[in-house]
């Protein structure tokens, strides 16, 4: 009984770990295409360097929070493996 709580719990913990981390990683690639273009149309940098800044704490998370998702996975897995 335990295990299958425990299987569960991990099965959540997984899926919003993967979707949190996929969405926030296509949201820091379009924050960076933002800066991108702010870059080329500004004439003080100060107006892109934040945005481009934030681009890159969002991509960084997605990565950090996907990155979760896959020890997570493997952890799933070894638990089938078990039963």
């Amino acid at each position: 009984m335990n295990d299958m709580k425990n299987y569960k719990t991990l099965k959540r913990d997984w899926l919003i770990y993967a979707i949190s981390g996929l969405l926030l990683l296509g949201f820091g690639i379009s924050l960076s295409g933002e800066a991108l273009i702010r870059k080329y149309e500004a004439k003080d940098w100060q107006d892109w360097f934040w945005w481009g800044t934030l681009a890159l704490v969002v991509i960084n998370s997605g990565i950090s929070l996907f990155g979760k998702a896959i020890t997570l996975r493997m952890r799933l897995d070894q638990l089938q493996k078990l039963k």
